[in-house]
């Protein structure tokens, strides 16, 4: 049935794109393109969807640009982007507040901009797709055997019993998120310590200190090859990861839908879900046929019959909510029912956690650099630091 609605989507979006090509032809103009969704899959399947849409792009994968801070830092030291896309909620804040001085968010308003909902920085720039990040475990020989896993918060995998998985660096969204999830349940706006408290940072330590670091970029291979029980991935891609998990592993995760050997931990909190946006960049110098290329583009791009097949062809969860109906009618996965951690209010704050996070994810950022966390080498990792004499003041300031 899954194949069925992609080849009927795949139709759709030919149509759609016959359509679009047939009302413009911009195939002179190069649109220079900025993303941290850019796997090579995505970033090839993008060029070609575009030029049979009437567009020329250029986009680096993930070989040239890995991560959104990477994305974002080339795209304000080249000057030249057009477009950008993916990043999160954080990020597109300090580009719309002009924190990066080569990049201006361009006014824009697309005709779908009602189908998004909630998603959007009004007039700047526009969901895409929402994600979220899940932890893991098998349920088989290699996993529980069949025990269920419950926690109240993210960092009780510290005290599971079992093995688990964690990334091997500070940087990168998907990590970002993974932290997030950790330290929610440890804010606290009086402590000098990034407004977490330092039970919180120990606790993130003995997560790095007590997890296995395989070397691969996130969480899902491991826990396919049954080298670990628990482990962190996000939900974009999920499913497509189980559909070829037999590829990479003798005993691999089966059951995509229907999970037959897997399960997702239920966690009290919630999952910290992010939405990726588009926005157009006011690069000075444009013509306006090439302006008006750049527009036609991120309207196509955004637009319901491309983010559908987008979220057909790459597992993701679109902000579009037509897209939405076309690609999963009433059966939305349970991966994406979970409840938003982001929406707790943090205590004595008066935020919600996403706005602590705003607020506070550079200081967490810096300390985790600074002390040392997500080494690579478990053989070689630094001393635990001593908790009771830090200078918080020092350590939440970049390097």
């Amino acid at each position: 049935m899954k194949k069925l609605v992609a080849l009927l989507l795949t139709l759709a979006m030919v149509l759609s794109l016959c359509s679009f090509a047939a009302a413009e032809d911009y195939t002179d103009v190069t649109i220079r393109i900025y993303s941290n969704s850019n796997s090579t899959e995505r970033a090839t399947w993008l060029v070609n969807a575009a030029r049979e849409a009437g567009f020329t792009i250029s986009m680096d994968d993930n070989a040239v640009i890995s991560g959104d801070v990477a994305a974002i830092q080339a795209a304000n030291e080249n000057k030249d982007g057009d477009i950008i896309f993916g990043l999160n909620e954080t990020r597109w804040t300090q580009l719309i507040n002009g924190e990066y001085e080569n990049l201006v968010i361009a006014d824009w308003t697309p005709s779908w901009v009602e189908e998004v909902g909630g998603y959007k920085f009004d007039g700047k720039a526009y969901g895409l797709v929402v994600q979220n990040i899940l932890m893991l475990y098998r349920t088989d020989a290699l996993g529980t055997n069949g025990a269920e896993l419950h926690f109240e918060h993210w960092t009780d995998i510290v005290n599971c019993g079992y093995t688990w998985y964690r990334q091997g660096k500070v940087g990168g969204t998907t990590n970002s998120n993974i932290n997030n999830s950790m330290l929610f349940p440890y804010a606290d706006p009086t402590s000098p310590a990034g407004g977490i408290s330092v039970e919180g940072w120990k606790t993130l330590w003995a997560y790095c200190a007590g997890g296995i670091f395989t070397g691969d970029s996130y969480g899902f291979d491991p826990l396919n090859r049954g080298e670990v029980q628990v482990s962190t991935f996000y939900s974009s891609s999920l499913y497509g990861k189980i559909d070829a998990a037999a590829e990479a592993s003798a005993n691999p995760i089966i059951g995509v839908l229907e999970p037959e050997n897997w399960a997702v931990v239920k966690i009290d909190d919630g999952t910290f879900y992010i939405a990726e946006y588009i926005g157009v960049v006011d690069r000075p110098g444009r013509t306006e046929r090439e302006t008006e290329a750049v527009y036609a583009f991120a309207e196509w791009f955004g637009s319901a019959e491309v983010q559908a097949v987008w979220a057909e062809e790459f597992d993701s969860f679109p902000c579009n909510s037509v897209a939405v109906a076309e690609v999963y009618g009433e059966d939305i996965p349970d991966i994406y029912a979970l409840k938003n951690l982001g929406h707790n209010i943090v205590e004595g704050s008066g935020m919600t956690y996403n706005e602590y996070v705003l607020a506070h994810s550079t200081e967490w950022t810096n300390i985790m650099t600074n002390l040392g966390f997500y080494w690579k080498d478990n053989s070689a990792a630094p001393a635990e630091p001593d908790w009771d004499n830090l200078d918080w003041a020092t350590l939440t300031q970049a390097q």
